[in-house]
């Protein structure tokens, strides 16, 4: 089981209603926010610069996000992540302590056989000493789990980095593990036309992992030799080109392994002229086949969500679409409900925008109840927290802080804190 150590954070906020504080000019809410004392009020008249409301508000609430308690480390990852980000503009040194302890969870999920949901090594928050720390002690057959980490590692610190992540690669690929976007971040910043470009772009392709196992990997795989076969001699281009035209078909068929063929496809007739590339063809059945048996196919790749327009829930903004929202799913409901809110509220109609977001907020703990792996919920809950705290960020954490589980409740507070230290304004 991984192991959580959570943060022991000296005079953590537990809420923001407590005695002390000053009633904001919005009398329903029971929300309140700090009296903060100036500069020259401060005792021994120290010239420090004040600390606004809108900073305040956006520290305490996410110390107050941290300090949740969260059993899963992958949601624990995800809400440091957050945190650390929202903290960077406001206190540098809690964000660094926030991002240790997420390196430290980030590596056990490694090591455990787990791929983080989030990577604080691949969002830059990670010095360069812990980094490469970092990629000297992952295990070669963990590199598939952490191969965001190490491209974050290699395109941060490649200075520290590079030669240690360069021998783990080796060292993976030997076991027929495969890691092709790490590969090809290493790639880049080992130089397009380095001999150990050259050498290990032919050792990719000779030794690529079981289709079986790894079909998931199918368009990295085609993006590393799209990215690098122009900068290789044709005839090693010809050779992996149908090495991996070879593993694709292998493959079982689907969208993603389309896309892959064609992908390969345009970059050997790219670095092999068009006459090159029949000849290539030409010698191999498989490779042939596979190709224009493709070739017709449209890409119909992987279903996307088209998102909620505001400016849709606009034109309706006098119309109430609560019958229709019931009947949506609940991510969707939700965030069709936020987007109505939020024209509502744009639209004057505080009431109304009220009504909408209580349906949002619900569809939320609905939505999260039933997550799996495979649905972003916690887009789903941060997206809800944003649009709420944008027409009103007192009453949006007030509605995140009511959410039924607590990694839902930080997720969508440090939305809310995420606003407010965008515009510097609480509302």
């Amino acid at each position: 089981m991984v192991v959580i150590k959570r943060l022991a954070l000296a005079g953590a906020v537990i809420g923001l209603s407590l005695g002390g504080w000053a009633q904001t000019s919005s009398p329903q809410l029971s929300v309140k926010i700090p009296v903060v004392k100036s500069a020259g009020n401060l005792e021994g008249g120290t010239k420090t610069a004040a600390i606004t409301p809108g900073r305040k508000f956006v520290m305490d609430t996410v110390n107050m996000a941290v300090a949740l308690p969260l059993s899963d480390p992958q949601d624990r990852l995800r809400v440091l992540s957050s945190a650390a980000s929202v903290a960077s503009t406001t206190d540098p040194a809690l964000a660094q302590k926030l991002s240790r302890e997420g390196l430290e969870i980030e590596t056990e999920l490694i090591q455990a056989g787990q791929k983080p949901v989030v990577s604080l090594m691949s969002a830059g928050r990670v010095d360069c000493n812990a980094a490469q720390q970092f990629v000297e002690n992952l295990p070669p057959a963990s590199v598939p789990q952490g191969e965001q980490s190490l491209i974050g590692a290699i395109t941060s610190c490649p200075k520290q980095t590079l030669d240690p992540a360069s021998r783990k690669l080796d060292a993976a690929m030997e076991k027929n593990v495969g890691a092709p976007r790490a590969l090809m971040a290493a790639m880049e910043a080992q130089g397009a036309t380095s001999p150990w470009t050259q050498e290990h772009f032919e050792k990719a392709f000779s030794s690529l992992p079981d289709p079986k196992e790894s079909g998931a990997a199918a368009e990295d795989f085609a993006a590393l030799y799209s990215n690098d076969a122009g900068a290789v001699k044709k005839t090693l281009a010809r050779k992996t080109g149908l090495q991996l035209m070879s593993w694709l078909a292998k493959i079982d068929d689907s969208p993603l392994r389309s896309t892959a063929i064609r992908t390969v496809g345009s970059a050997m007739e790219q670095a092999l002229g068009a006459e090159g590339y029949r000849q290539a063809l030409e010698t191999d059945a498989v490779a042939n086949t596979l190709v224009h048996s493709t070739s017709n196919l449209q890409n119909m790749g992987q279903p996307q969500n088209p998102g909620v327009s505001v400016l849709a829930a606009m034109e309706d903004n006098g119309s109430d679409q609560s019958d229709r929202l019931r009947d949506l799913p609940a991510p969707e409901r939700a965030r069709e409900a936020a987007a109505h809110g939020f024209a509502s509220a744009k639209g004057g109609d505080k009431q109304q925008a009220g009504q909408y977001f209580d349906m949002a907020f619900a569809a939320l703990d609905e939505a999260w109840d039933s997550r799996t792996a495979e649905n972003d919920t916690a887009a789903v809950v941060q997206e809800v927290g944003e649009a709420a705290a944008q027409t009103g960020s007192l009453d949006a954490l007030e509605r995140a802080q009511k959410l039924r589980d607590s990694s839902a409740q930080a997720i969508a507070m440090l939305a809310v804190a995420r606003v407010v230290a965008s515009n510097g304004v609480i509302q």
